[in-house]
C-alpha cells in the first residue's frame, strides 16, 4: 500500500481540498500501475476524470502560485524534473549520502507503515557555488517530484508580518501537490534568534517558520541549503533528518567534471593526461560552479573565434583570466603560460605578440 499517498489524500478530503486529492490520487495512481495493480490504477484515473482532469503537477500551475501581497511578486518557482539531466559528479561519500536520502524518499510508505519517522527532510550547506541547487535538481530528478523553489528576494518583505504570511503560503501551495519543497539560502529568515541585531518581531517570523516546518515535514519531502550555516537557529538543525557539506571538488571529482563538461566538445586535450593533470592542479580549489563557468567560456570563445578544437592553451588562459578577474597583465600571462608547458612560439602565436618580447619577458624572469 501507498501509505503517504492515502494519507494526503485523506487530509485533503477532511479539508475539502480537491486539488491535493486529485494530486495525490494521481500520484497513487501512477505508483499502483508501476507495481502491476493496472485495473486499479485505472479506476482512480477515471473517478479523477469525472470531476475535471488535473494533472500530477504542471508547469500551469504557476499562474495560480502564491506572491508576496505587497510587492505582488511570486514567491515560488517551479522547477520540473528533467528526461535529459546532466548526471553529478560527487565524491563516493557524498554520493552515499544522497542515495540515502533518494531511496529513504522512495520508501516513505514503507517506513510510514512500520511506525517509522520521516526521513524526509535534507539540509544542504557548503561553499556558494558548490552545487546544493544543483543536488535539489538531482534529487527531484531521481524521484520524479516537481521542485517548489521559494524565493527569498521576495519572501522577505519590508512589512513583517507579510513574511509570516508568506512562509505560511509557501508550505500551505507546497502541501498541496506531490512535490519537494527547497528553501534556498534558508540562512535569510532561519538566523539565530539570539542575535542581537535582530528585531523581536523577526524572531517571530523564525518561530512560525519552525512551525510550519514542524507541520509540514511529517509527510511532505523539505531541502533546504546555506551558504553561512554558522547563521542558523539552533532549533532548525534539529528539523532535519539529513544534514550534508557540499564542499568544493577533489582532483578525482574535478577531472570528471572536465570529461563531462567537453564530451560533446571538440578537443584532444582529455587524451593527453600530462596536460589533464595540470589542468586539475590548475582547477583545485575551485567550485563545480566555477569550473562550469570556466569551460564554458572557452567554449564560447571557439565558437566565436571558429577556432575549431578547444586546445589547452585556451582553458589555460581562461584560468588565469577567471583567477585574475580579467585583470590581464601580458607579462603575467606569458610567464604563467610558460610555466605551465607552452612553447615560446605558440604563446607569441596564441597572444600575437612578436617572439621577442615573448623571450624577453622569459629571460628576465629568470
Amino acid at each position: 500500500m501507498m501509505y503517504t499517498e492515502i494519507l494526503k489524500i485523506i487530509e485533503g478530503g477532511l479539508g475539502k481540498d480537491l486539488k491535493k486529492i486529485k494530486s495525490f490520487s494521481k500520484l497513487l495512481a501512477d505508483k499502483l500501475k508501476k507495481d502491476g495493480e493496472d485495473k486499479m490504477a485505472k479506476m482512480i484515473i477515471e473517478l479523477i476524470e469525472k470531476n475535471e482532469t488535473l494533472s500530477n503537477v504542471t508547469l500551469d500551475e504557476l499562474v495560480t502560485s502564491p506572491v508576496d501581497q505587497e510587492s505582488r511578486m511570486d514567491i515560488v518557482d517551479l522547477y520540473m524534473p528533467e528526461k535529459n539531466f546532466q548526471p553529478l559528479v560527487f565524491d563516493k561519500l557524498l554520493e552515499n549520502k544522497i542515495k540515502s536520502f533518494v531511496n529513504g524518499v522512495k520508501h516513505s510508505s514503507a517506513l510510514l507503515k512500520a511506525g517509522v519517522e520521516s526521513q524526509n527532510t535534507l539540509l544542504l550547506y557548503g561553499t556558494p557555488g558548490g552545487g546544493k541547487t544543483s543536488v535539489a535538481k538531482y534529487i527531484s530528478q531521481q524521484t520524479n517530484l516537481p521542485l517548489v523553489i521559494a524565493r527569498f528576494d521576495a519572501i522577505v518583505s519590508s512589512l513583517l508580518g507579510n513574511t509570516a504570511k508568506n512562509i505560511r503560503k509557501i508550505f500551505e501551495f507546497a502541501d498541496n501537490k506531490p512535490c519537494i519543497l527547497f528553501l534556498d539560502e534558508f540562512d535569510a529568515i532561519a538566523k539565530a534568534r539570539d542575535d542581537q541585531y535582530e528585531l523581536g518581531e523577526l524572531k517571530r517570523v523564525i518561530n512560525s517558520l519552525l512551525q510550519n516546518i514542524d507541520r509540514f515535514s511529517k509527510n511532505n519531502i523539505l531541502i533546504a541549503a546555506t551558504n553561512h550555516p554558522e547563521l542558523l537557529d539552533k532549533a532548525i538543525w534539529r528539523r532535519f533528518n539529513t544534514i550534508i557539506e557540499i564542499g568544493k571538488p577533489l582532483d578525482e571529482e574535478i577531472n570528471a567534471l572536465l570529461h563531462a563538461y567537453l564530451r560533446n566538445h571538440k578537443t584532444n586535450l582529455l587524451d593527453d593526461k600530462k596536460k589533464t593533470d595540470k589542468i586539475v592542479k590548475l582547477l583545485n580549489g575551485k567550485t563545480p560552479s566555477d569550473i562550469k563557468s570556466i569551460i564554458n567560456n572557452v567554449v564560447a570563445q571557439s565558437i566565436i573565434n571558429k577556432s575549431g578544437a578547444l586546445s589547452y592553451e585556451d582553458l589555460l588562459i581562461e584560468i588565469y583570466d577567471f583567477d585574475h578577474h580579467g585583470a590581464t597583465s601580458i607579462d603575467q600571462l606569458i610567464t604563467f603560460l610558460n610555466g605551465n608547458g607552452i612553447g615560446h612560439a605558440m604563446i607569441a602565436e596564441r597572444l600575437d605578440i612578436s617572439l621577442r618580447q615573448v623571450r624577453n619577458v622569459i629571460y628576465k624572469e629568470k
